[in-house]
């Protein structure tokens, strides 16, 4: 059997940190298992789908490395859903029901008000053909619900949760289809996980209920169940479910020069009992990828954590991995120098700078002006090679008797106008003979 998952979100909107998730965990074990992984577009909402929208989940999902090997969309396969929506109906599954908003509204109030669960109460199986005309006549069109099959309990062992045990009788037959004929979420995506021989159900725990519910649809079609895997909810660092969380994507994270490497890293570990590293190989977070590993508490999303992992990812990441982002004339070696000290790519043009110039030195002391005129003199006389920082430094402290903070820092400042940066034996190279010597002249006029 060819594993098969897939990824199915409603172009309504751009991906949020926890659509990311869902379609990482869906591709990773997908990938592990040498099986497919498809994009399927849930835009059967035809007002609030924007191909703008389609053309930003693709996107997003190739810039962290997610690769479909297929896509559909619902909005192609209407024909196929009416289909098999007959076949329900001449089996006696689906059921029109004309209650409004409102009257659907009070009997979940009345129900909750005698402590009953707020479960439709299948009022609409007992209207009879002058009932139902009489609703006709005054405007009403008819909903169709899903009748679900109360004998038989529903059960399912989840790849995550374990047992699973539903009494169809506690739950509310679902609507699948509007007044309007429009469809609703649960039974097109069933016909379409049957169509589309979809192996594994990969998504949140606030699906288990349609889980339980939709089990029964590929029972009522004679199908093969999918198996399961619900995952515990992200949470924010305040512990909670956060508002936030539901407007993180891609757009956010690249704003903050969030490495896509480093958004993989974090989703595919948080929620298991494996740690979060700095791994930018994602086919070894591929292949450490496994379901029992995942926890039920709600997995959580720190910023500072992903701050944190991205910084290390920056420093892991080779020269060809960054090279068509660098500045001009960035070599690999300068890349390796200042690669130590950046928390974030966005940061490279200003250390670019400090080899390429212009700097500006801090205010110095007098006693510290006079140092560096002497270093100038002194880098004049010498030859230039790549030990020429420790040929200069070790002239100088010999000259001059400076040792430690008081020899180093001036001709850091002087020549990078910071306190703090790249190795200097590496730096000073890059720099060049010409532009230091300019730099320290710089300092004393």
């Amino acid at each position: 059997m060819t594993i098969k998952t897939r990824f199915a979100p409603s172009p309504t909107g751009h991906l949020h940190v926890g659509n990311i998730r869902t379609a990482l965990h869906n591709w990773m074990f997908a990938k592990k298992q040498g099986g497919e992984f498809l994009l399927r577009l849930d835009d059967t909402d035809k007002e609030r789908s924007k191909e703008e929208y389609v053309t930003a989940i693709r996107a997003d999902l190739a810039w962290l490395g997610i690769h479909p090997d297929s896509e559909e969309r619902q909005s192609a396969r209407f024909d196929r859903y009416e289909e098999r929506f007959e076949e329900l109906k001449a089996a006696g599954r689906v059921y029109p029901a004309y209650e409004t908003a409102q009257e659907l509204d009070l009997k979940r109030k009345v129900q909750l008000g005698r402590g009953k669960p707020p479960t439709y109460d299948r009022a609409a199986l007992d209207l009879t053909d002058a009932e139902i005309t009489a609703f006709e006549d005054e405007g009403r069109k008819a909903h169709w619900r899903f009748k679900l099959d109360h004998d038989t309990p529903i059960e399912w062992t989840d790849l995550i949760r374990g047992d699973q045990h539903f009494e169809p009788g506690l739950l509310s037959d679902p609507v699948i289809r509007r007044e309007d004929g429009s469809w609703l979420y649960m039974l097109p995506s069933t016909i379409d996980d049957m169509d589309m021989g979809i192996t594994h159900v990969v998504r949140g725990e606030d699906h288990v209920a349609n889980t339980a519910v939709q089990i029964q649809m590929f029972q009522a079609f004679g199908a093969d169940t999918p198996e399961f895997a619900h995952e515990a909810l992200l949470v924010g660092t305040e512990g909670k479910l956060s508002k936030r969380l539901g407007s993180l994507g891609v757009g956010g994270f690249r704003e903050r020069n969030i490495e896509p490497q480093s958004i993989v890293a974090l989703l595919a570990r948080i929620g298991t009992s494996d740690p979060v590293e700095p791994i930018a190989d994602v086919m070894t977070l591929v292949q450490t990828f496994d379901f029992s590993r995942f926890g039920r508490a709600p997995a959580r999303f720190d910023d500072e954590e992903l701050a944190q992992l991205n910084q290390k990812i920056v420093h892991l990441l080779d020269y060809e991995d960054v090279q068509d982002r660098l500045p001009d004339g960035m070599s690999a070696a300068a890349w390796d120098v200042v690669r130590p000290n950046l928390h974030d790519m966005g940061e490279i043009d200003a250390w670019w700078q400090v080899v390429t110039g212009p700097v500006t030195a801090p205010e110095l002391s007098a006693e510290d002006q006079e140092f560096l005129n002497q270093a100038r003199a002194t880098l004049e006389g010498l030859s230039w090679s790549e030990t020429i920082w420790k040929d200069w430094t070790g002239a100088l402290k010999e000259s001059t008797g400076r040792k430690g903070r008081p020899l180093f820092m001036p001709l850091r400042q002087a020549l990078t106008g910071l306190d703090h940066g790249p190795d200097m034996g590496a730096l000073l190279p890059l720099i060049g003979r010409e532009s230091a010597l300019a730099r320290l002249q710089n300092i004393s006029s």
